[in-house]
């Protein structure tokens, strides 16, 4: 191989190493039989989440993730691969592919990396399975009206029976 083509393999890696950085999530999926408009709704999808889909190469992956130094499991980089960089919200990429699964049988879940640890498919269906930022925010939310709300209940009995005694 000539140095040129070592040097923009080299460069490859180099940006797939930025991207996985970056990344609060990595789900990689075998693709393999998707019709054209599939893949268009599913980049449509998860574009509006903030997740970057792309085609690697499994070398280009296997040496970005060896520079990471992350144990990988080998099988999941076997085959056609795609990933899905989550730069926003962790759970997106998950949650989005594994919908997306669920009406295309030829999408497949090979695993991922979530906060910098890899996991199986089977972990990130379950991931997956976890509601989303906002829905975790919401029931943080409702977590934390739950007592002010007691609270205004509690004195606006006392006021309530105070008044029936005063009448």
């Amino acid at each position: 191989m000539s140095e040129q083509a070592i040097a923009r393999k080299q460069q490859e890696v180099n940006e797939v190493v930025e991207k996985m950085n970056a990344a609060n999530s990595i789900v990689v999926v075998d693709y393999l039989g998707l019709s054209v408009a599939q893949v268009t709704e599913l980049r449509k999808q998860l574009r509006e989440a903030g997740v970057e889909f792309k085609v690697i190469k499994n070398t280009i992956m296997r040496r970005a993730l060896d520079t990471l130094e992350l144990n990988y499991h080998e099988e999941v980089f076997q085959g056609p691969t795609a990933v899905a960089f989550g730069m926003e919200d962790a759970v997106a990429p998950a949650k989005i592919l594994s919908d997306f699964a669920k009406t295309a049988d030829a999408l497949e879940l090979k695993g991922g990396v979530i906060e910098g640890k890899v996991l199986s498919k089977d972990e990130i269906k379950k991931i997956a399975q976890l509601p989303n930022r906002e829905g975790l925010l919401s029931m943080l939310l409702s977590v934390l009206q739950a007592p002010v709300r007691n609270v205004a209940y509690a004195v606006k009995a006392i006021a309530d029976a105070k008044g029936e005694d005063a009448a």
